[in-house]
């Protein structure tokens, strides 16, 4: 007599129902091999499945092994390259900074030469007259002279001729000067004065400063004179009578006259 289950109602699987499902599908997979595969290294063997040395896993190790060295002596490298790399830029550096060194001692060695130079030269003394030589000696005598000789001492000189300063001053006179004619009177950096007369012409002014060699006025034949020369004194003062031997002066400032 057959059994038949109310209509409607539904049971799940007993779980002896369940585990022989379970069973059979073990059975199943032992007949393809897997079970035996995974359970048997021996079967695994004889059935040809590869073993672990033949997998290549041992050579990828190998070769990571050898990428790493590989990596390592390629930073290595890269670090070598960049430690030369700042030693040459450092060397650079320093033989610039050297260079610029030298260079600023060149510069400064060239600006006190040229300081030392300018300092020499604003010290120096020179004739009033270039190239020019005294035609009348310093207290000769005669009725030319109101004092009865000659306060200073005269410089050949053709009219138009350029009169400098004999060295490094002030201007404290600058124009008419009676006798003298046209005359330029200059205190020194060393407190002497000198004075030029008898000029055609003045180029400078009453307090300014001069230097060796400026040109202070043109030579001519203005007061009294009896032609174109220079009339140079010496003297201790500004004033007329305190005149000195100017060749001796000029010769004692290193001039050759």
């Amino acid at each position: 007599m057959a059994f038949t289950r109310a209509t409607g109602k539904h049971r799940a699987p007993s779980r002896l129902t369940r585990k022989s499902a379970q069973v059979v599908g073990v059975a199943a997979l032992a007949t393809t091999g897997v079970v035996g595969g995974l359970a048997s290294p021996a079967l695994a063997a004889d059935t040809g499945t590869p073993s672990v040395e033949d997998t290549g896993i041992g050579q990828a190790i190998v070769i990571g092994d050898t990428l790493a060295d590989q990596i390592d002596a390629q930073a290595e490298a890269q670090q070598a390259a960049a430690e030369k790399a700042a030693a040459e830029a450092r060397a650079k550096a320093e033989a610039k900074r050297k260079a610029e060194a030298r260079a600023k001692e060149i510069r400064a060695a060239k600006e006190r030469a040229a300081r030392d130079a300018e300092r020499k030269r604003l010290n120096s003394f020179q004739l009033p007259v270039a190239g020019s030589n005294v035609t009348t000696g310093y207290k000769t005598g005669g009725s030319l002279w109101s004092s009865g000789s000659h306060s200073g001492v005269d410089f050949r000189a053709a009219s138009g001729s350029t009169v400098v300063a004999v060295g490094s001053g002030t201007v404290v006179e600058a124009g008419w000067g009676g006798a003298y004619g046209n005359n330029v009177v200059l205190r020194m950096n060393d407190g002497t004065y000198t004075q030029y007369g008898h000029l055609s012409a003045i180029t400078v002014s009453v307090g300014q400063s001069v230097t060796p060699g400026q040109q202070i006025g043109v030579s001519g034949s203005t007061g009294n004179s009896t032609g174109p020369h220079l009339h140079f004194e010496a003297r201790t003062s500004p004033d007329y009578g305190s005149d000195i031997n100017p060749v001796a002066y000029l010769r004692s400032h290193g001039v050759n006259v």
